[in-house]
């Protein structure tokens, strides 16, 4: 039992481990929310700030990767545990902004002792953050080849730009802001090798003087009737 009641949220797309977790650590003495996806999860911390954040790291919508980075840049003070069945051992994998990685299906002793140092630990610390932190980013649209693009938001400026790439494997990734010309380190979220349907044809978008080429699939097209 722990002395007092941290806030913890529990973020997950399966329901019943979100129901499972979310009991025991009630009966362990934590005042518990939960969230399915990274959206509703920011949503409760801006209600409700939490000392804990335990989250997955696949999910859709806004995946865990995407969400750790956006709360290590806004709430710096919540220490964060991500979990995930992709990844082995006990370390957090390399640019995920986590304080302790949890392997489902290793034990809950692992994770209990995660979340109990995290309850013990001082919640004014401010971890590192801005430059520090990966941007995590989901492919935003499919390209005429197999190749996507992003849309980059910065980070200095808070513009945004399209960014075409094919850097699917690799972790790091670096580029250049369009407009500010500041260095953006992000990775892509890890996703299902999938390109294009063949049922896609291809428009443009014009972002900011920048002209892209993306997939619209037959229900995405404009119907002017």
């Amino acid at each position: 039992m722990v002395p007092s009641r941290p806030e913890l949220i529990i973020v997950d797309d399966e329901s019943s481990i979100r129901t499972a977790l979310s009991l025991v650590f009630t009966e362990l003495g934590y005042s518990v929310r939960s969230a399915s996806d990274g959206f509703s999860a920011l949503a409760l911390i801006h209600e409700c700030e939490p000392n804990i954040l335990l989250s997955d790291l696949n999910m859709p919508g806004m995946s865990g990767f995407e969400l750790l980075s956006v709360v290590r840049r806004i709430h710096p003070t919540i220490h964060v545990v991500a979990t995930s069945g992709a990844f082995s051992g006990k370390s957090v994998p390399h640019g995920i902004a986590a304080d302790a990685f949890y392997e489902k299906a290793s034990g809950l002793s692992s994770l209990f002792d995660a979340i109990k140092q995290a309850a013990q630990s001082d919640s004014t610390i401010r971890r590192s953050s801005d430059g520090a932190t990966l941007i995590w980013m989901s492919p935003t649209r499919w390209l005429a080849s197999d190749d996507f693009y992003i849309l980059m938001g910065c980070p200095r400026c808070l513009r945004a730009f399209p960014k075409a790439t094919t850097d699917k494997q690799q972790l790091v990734c670096e580029t250049e802001c369009f407009h500010c010309r500041a260095t953006i380190s992000y990775a892509i979220v890890p996703t299902a090798d999938v390109g294009p349907s063949p049922s896609c044809s291809y428009e443009t978008i014009d972002i900011d003087g920048i002209t892209v080429p993306f997939d619209v699939s037959p229900r995405d097209r404009h119907n002017p009737n």
